[in-house]
């Protein structure tokens, strides 16, 4: 995670998230989730949308889900977030990644590959997995 983008706060309410694509995301098998955490209102965020979703595609072990933060204000109390897409990676409820990505499938798709195990405990993006999941 990088500090100058993300960085902790509070906890409060939460709303709805999207699977994607579409429902689809929700029926497949077990694997990492990826959140994708952007703003309706980001020009950058509504042009990644349809490669996220490439991404989506492209990954059918993982299930990917979008979240508009102006739709979830309890992301916005946990995470300040100064750039956007920010992407949670997360497997067997252990975030492995937790970060801003430069919108492109190539860097996202690169990331995806070379996820390991984290060395250390990141308390954030653990709250903020936590804070997903349950909803």
């Amino acid at each position: 995670m990088t500090a100058a983008a993300l960085s902790p706060r509070g906890q409060a309410g939460f709303g709805m998230m999207r699977p994607m694509p579409a429902a689809a995301s929700a029926l497949r098998p077990a694997g990492r989730l990826v959140y994708c955490l952007c703003a309706e209102w980001c020009g950058v965020c509504r042009e990644w949308r349809a490669r996220f979703d490439a991404l989506a595609a492209a990954h059918p072990q993982d299930r990917f889900v979008w979240v508009d933060v102006d739709a979830q204000e309890a992301v916005l109390d946990i995470l300040d977030i100064e750039t956007f897409p920010v992407l949670l990676i997360a497997q067997d409820g252990e975030p492995l990644f937790c970060g801003p990505v430069q919108p492109t499938a190539a860097v996202a798709g690169r990331l995806l590959q070379g996820l390991q195990r984290p060395a250390a405990a990141d308390p954030v993006a653990q709250q903020l997995l936590d804070l997903l999941q349950a909803r």
